[in-house]
């Protein structure tokens, strides 16, 4: 019965066994095809001279010390650099920074500035065919202009507002027309702050305790930033505040402990402590446009930031 068994289930019919042997074939062939492919078809020979040539035109990074320190440590690469940015020399600027008026500012004060002479060119060129910059931001529209050469500049921009004759603002509570004058925001003590639509004692207050912090204002927007100051209410006063002096107190990155930069409204604690971790692992900073390779300080951070801290 076994036999039986065994008969019926090893046996194939004819199509089964055409079908094991084509397949079978197959796999010798393709399994010998490999030993048989340089008898037909003969390598070809690559000269030297033209793969060494070849090679040339492909890109080599270079990797400073500080790369490859990096590589050393993928830790410090993943905790002050964003995944996959390659580490760039930071702009080199020769110039000095300063206060200034783009409207008014001669070639002198530009080259000092470190412009370009051409760049110059087109800025005196365009102020004398009665342009004007309005505001920092306008500076971005120079031809030739670097993105880095801008960034650095505009927190110094410094263009005042035309002197206008006092506004009439007429108050319900008081049925009577008050006239208001501007006033420097960094001079201005509560009482000028009082004065304007919509500005009572506690917003004055926290103005000015905003402006201790801060260690001075530079631009008139950042009065706004002021805690619990409607949007509202400073479109109604803007036009009353100057910057006349924007000089600003300044911090050393390269001394300031972390409790000391964190008492700036702009650094946070954890920024605060990546600056002195940096500094530590990397030495002083030589330059403030180090602080992009902390992976915190955002573009928009450096430039909101940089007004308030020195290397020196």
């Amino acid at each position: 019965m076994l036999k039986n068994f065994l008969r019926s289930y090893l046996n194939y019919t004819r199509k089964e066994r055409t079908g094991i042997l084509v397949l079978t074939a197959l796999i010798l062939f393709f399994s010998g095809l490999p030993f048989f492919y340089p008898l037909f078809i003969s390598p070809t020979e690559t000269d030297p001279a033209e793969l060494e040539k070849a090679f040339d035109g492909f890109p080599v990074q270079e990797n400073d010390s500080l790369t490859d320190d990096r590589n050393k440590d993928p830790y410090q690469k993943n905790r002050y650099r964003s995944y996959g940015q390659e580490d760039h020399p930071a702009p080199v600027f020769n110039g000095t920074l300063f206060s200034f008026d783009p409207n008014t500012l001669s070639a002198e004060g530009w080259k000092k500035l470190g412009i370009r002479d051409k760049t110059i060119k087109t800025i005196l060129n365009y102020i004398s065919k009665g342009g004007r910059f309005r505001q920092p931001g306008d500076i971005g529209k120079i031809w030739g202009l670097h993105r880095d050469e801008i960034q650095r500049l505009m927190p110094y921009v410094n263009i005042p507002q035309q002197e206008t004759e006092p506004k009439r603002v007429f108050e319900k509570t008081e049925r009577k027309a008050v006239m208001l004058k501007t006033f420097d925001i960094n001079k201005a003590d509560t009482s000028s702050f009082i004065d304007l639509p919509g500005i009572g004692s506690k917003l004055a207050s926290r103005i000015i305790a905003f402006r201790e912090k801060l260690g001075g204002f530079y631009r008139i927007e950042q009065v706004a930033e002021t805690f619990a100051l409607p949007d509202s209410t400073f479109q109604k006063i803007r036009n009353y505040l100057l910057v006349n002096d924007p000089a600003v107190k300044q911090l050393n990155i390269n001394s300031a402990t972390a409790d000391e930069l964190k008492q700036h409204p702009y650094i946070r604690y954890n920024l605060a402590r990546a600056i002195v971790e940096y500094r530590n692992q990397h030495g002083n900073f030589s330059a403030l446009s180090e602080l992009k390779k902390i992976i915190l300080v955002t573009d928009e951070l450096f430039l909101k930031l940089s007004p308030y801290l020195t290397i020196r």
